[in-house]
């Protein structure tokens, strides 16, 4: 009888699409890819390292299986990001764990399982410069059949000051864009009707002979049913290129996640973010001029070392400025390792810290719900995902800029593209009628 395996994902959409190509892994080494945790031999925890609140999770959701461990043989295993900054500290400190493996040594867990099941504890962080897994067809998990991720590229060679993804996934590599295509046409072939393309930095995606918006053209060619997204990209690689391939697609959505930081030009060089305020502003202009249908999204950190008043009062005005349609939104969490943890003070009080993150977010709040009641009246293709949470007579899906819309059943189906007319809103969800 095969052993089982048990995974559980924090984190970003690449840590669930990592999470995917673990369980391809293990499936092919003849381990079962469980559904419980009541049933596991190993479970497997998929980590994120970018703040400490995300860390603090995973150990406490460590010590919560301690219990369970006690009553049974199970192991924990550390995967991801936490296991890369963390490397062998992490099972000395939590003692319960295993083994661990960063996110370049997937390939080697079946060889980690084994030294464990030979009472050894075992760890491979060894970073790579060329892998990214793409000959590996990964194992949907918990998938409603409609959406899928596609890993394009991995690692990330931006090194801003506040960020531990370069230390934990390695400088930038991108998939052959044959592999990615054959990806997503079995997908759709499957039944899926949508794919969201991800990387670190997507819209620095390099092949011989292949840009990124060449990449998304490829992608959108398979079928006008199949719908096209990609996250996350880098203001300062943001090309006009990428926006006119996306205006001559209807299947490419009109939605870009922009992550801003800071709406203050003293915080992004302290940040090494790479842009200005001034160009940034040209690049939500360029996405207004080109495709001005289009939803955008950001991230902000409030209370980054040395941010004034002034600073924060300048991150308020740029996001009334481009009203974002949904926002990220955090307090500054200080990481070990990185530019600023070495160099710049953690200064700014964790209660200030809070108040201005309250206040950014009561700003967001209000333009959410003033660009959404703007939305009524509008009819949308959505596509359909699914029951939603409220009543099992209605359904959701999302339109193209990414907006969930909620509607009566009907004789809607998941899987479908119906139209949609929008009656009302919330800052969070557009409220509609199938047409």
């Amino acid at each position: 009888m095969s052993e089982t395996i048990y995974i559980e994902t924090y984190g970003c959409q690449m840590n669930f699409a990592d999470s995917e190509v673990v369980a391809s892994i293990l499936s092919e080494a003849g381990y079962t890819i469980g559904k419980s945790l009541d049933e596991a031999d190993y479970v497997l925890i998929n980590t994120c390292a970018i703040r400490d609140n995300a860390e603090q999770r995973v150990r406490h959701r460590v010590r919560e299986l301690r219990a369970q461990q006690n009553r049974r043989r199970m192991r924990i295993g550390i995967l991801g990001c936490m296991a890369e900054r963390l490397q062998s500290r992490l099972m000395e400190e939590e003692d319960n764990v295993s083994f661990v493996c960063g996110p370049d040594a997937y390939r080697r867990l079946p060889v980690l399982l084994q030294q464990v099941k030979e009472g050894m504890q075992a760890a491979d962080v060894e970073l790579s410069s060329s892998e990214t897994y793409d000959d590996i067809e990964p194992v949907r998990l918990a998938s409603n059949g409609i959406s899928a991720y596609i890993s394009i590229m991995r690692g990330c060679q931006n090194y801003c000051s506040y960020c531990v993804v370069p230390y934990t996934r390695g400088r930038e590599r991108s998939r052959n864009p044959l592999t990615i295509v054959s990806e997503a046409t079995a997908l759709f072939e499957k039944g899926y009707r949508e794919v969201t393309l991800l990387g670190q930095n997507v819209n620095s995606y390099t092949w011989p002979d292949t840009t990124f918006p060449q990449l998304m053209m490829k992608v959108a060619d398979i079928s006008p049913l199949l719908r096209v997204r990609f996250a996350t990209s880098h203001p300062k690689d943001l090309s006009d290129d990428l926006l006119y391939a996306m205006a001559s697609y209807p299947n490419i959505c009109k939605c870009i996640h922009l992550p801003v930081q800071s709406g203050s030009n003293r915080m992004l060089k302290a940040m090494n973010r790479k842009y200005t305020v001034e160009w940034y502003l040209d690049r939500v202009a360029a996405i207004r001029r080109i495709l001005p249908e289009c939803s955008i999204t950001t991230d902000v950190i409030a209370g980054f070392s040395g941010e004034t008043l002034e600073d924060h009062q300048a991150t308020l005005d740029l996001f009334s400025s481009v009203r974002y349609d949904y926002a990220y939104m955090f307090k500054y969490s200080q990481r070990e390792g990185t530019y600023a943890a070495r160099h710049l003070p953690d200064d700014i009080a964790d209660e200030e810290k809070t108040r201005r993150l309250n206040e950014i977010i009561a700003l967001q709040g209000k333009i959410a719900l003033e660009n959404n009641t703007h939305e009524i009246g509008r009819e949308y293709e959505v596509l359909v995902e699914g029951e939603s949470h409220r009543s099992p007579k209605q359904l959701f899906g999302r339109n193209s800029q990414n907006k969930v819309v909620v509607f009566d059943r009907l004789d809607a189906t998941p899987g479908s593209y119906r139209n949609v007319k929008i009656k009302d809103c919330t800052a969070a969800t557009l409220l509609g009628e199938l047409v």
